[in-house]
């Protein structure tokens, strides 16, 4: 192709990809974000019962990035309030997106090709002040998840330890109440000196390092360079490691992964992720990224796609808990849906005990269960939380 073409492409497929997502304005994630198996019936009474009685915590969910009112029950997408209650979530880490190539590649992706969140900004009327900046996007987003619990009246956005006893004490007494931990999905959207300061002061408590593509902090799995920690990254995870901000590792490249383990002084964790025993590909974690981030006290957060689990029932995913347990131990494995990721999974938030079902179906225990729940994601964000 000619130099001309290229440039005519640059100008013609970002516009023509803009001119559709506003022609289908809302309904863009009835398309990203479904559901793959037909209504199930209710889960057993031992599953259910297990389900019913542990503290239930996702570690990864894109919800805030779509504009849907999440204060009222939905049939597009995975999350929303009235779903989360339904599905016994006691806290829900919503992670920020602020770029995501259109042209993105579990195996390699150009950060150059047109961003697919600029698009989505300009289609749902974002303020003008985030389409030039990714921290802006962090902060509106941040912003509209202060608007959330305020309306709600039963949603606390936890940031600190405090807040997650004080969760836990009001759940005891009445399940409407719900929490929600913010995070970022790539070190890329603190793109200016005082980011970090402005992001943790809007409730930011988890920062995935990297995330589609190489950045200027550390390697993505997915990147062109796949490198490891860059200078700005160390003192990144310094300065996170500080202010009580947990480091993810999803996305990150095995050279990042490696420098990380051997620079913290607090457990990591893996959001979500699949492992590569279940699902080889390079989204996956091998059996020894497994144990490394297991011995530094960290949790791996197991999704719920295929390219996580290379299966699109609640079984495959039992399968990747499984193997995941069996590496590190039933402490050291947590839930990590990616729910309203642009993604396809076989379940959504309200019928989580599908999956409790498919565990125990597995030979999982109910204690071990329980802990994967919920319990070993409080662990570590007890410890890490300011």
């Amino acid at each position: 192709m000619t130099r001309s073409g290229v440039a005519l492409l640059a100008v013609v497929v970002p516009a023509a990809l803009l001119l559709a997502l506003v022609t289908l304005g809302a309904n863009v994630e009835r398309f990203t974000d479904r559901v793959s198996a037909p209504a199930r019936g209710p889960a057993g009474a031992r599953a259910s019962a297990v389900h019913q009685g542990s503290v239930v915590v996702d570690l990864h969910a894109d919800s805030l990035l779509w504009g849907r009112d999440l204060t009222r029950r939905s049939s597009i997408g995975h999350v929303d309030l009235p779903r989360l209650r339904e599905g016994n979530v006691a806290l829900q880490v919503l992670t920020i997106v602020t770029r995501f190539p259109v042209t993105a590649s579990i195996e390699r992706t150009d950060p150059r090709s047109p961003d697919a969140i600029t698009l989505l900004a300009l289609a749902n009327g974002w303020p003008w002040r985030t389409v030039g900046s990714l921290t802006e996007r962090v902060l509106y987003q941040a912003g509209r998840l202060r608007d959330l619990a305020a309306r709600d009246g039963h949603l606390i956005v936890v940031e600190s330890r405090n807040d997650l006893d004080h969760l836990l004490a009001r759940r005891a007494a009445d399940r409407r109440w719900l929490g929600a931990l913010l995070g970022i999905e790539g070190a890329l959207a603190l793109d200016r000196d005082s980011a970090l300061d402005e992001v943790f002061a809007a409730g930011v408590r988890l920062i995935g390092l990297a995330h589609i593509f190489d950045n200027d902090y550390a390697g993505s799995a997915h990147g062109t360079e796949k490198g490891g920690l860059t200078e700005r990254g160390r003192e990144l995870v310094a300065k996170m490691e500080q202010r009580g901000i947990v480091i993810d590792l999803a996305h990150a490249s095995p050279a990042t992964i490696r420098d990380v383990l051997a620079l913290v002084r607090k457990p990591p964790i893996v959001s979500h992720t699949g492992v590569k025993a279940t699902c080889d590909n390079p989204r996956n974690l091998s059996d020894e990224q497994l144990r490394g981030i297991a011995a530094a006290g960290g949790v791996i957060g197991i999704g719920y796609w295929p390219t996580a689990v290379c299966g699109d029932t609640p079984a495959a995913v039992a399968q990747a808990i499984r193997h995941a347990i069996g590496v590190v131990g039933d402490e050291h494995v947590a839930l990590g849906s990616d729910f309203d990721g642009a993604v396809t999974t076989p379940f959504d938030t309200s019928r989580l005990d599908a999956l409790t079902d498919a565990m125990l179906e597995a030979g999982i225990a109910e204690r071990s269960a329980q802990r994967v729940l919920g319990e070993n994601a409080l662990r570590v964000l007890r410890e890490l939380l300011p």
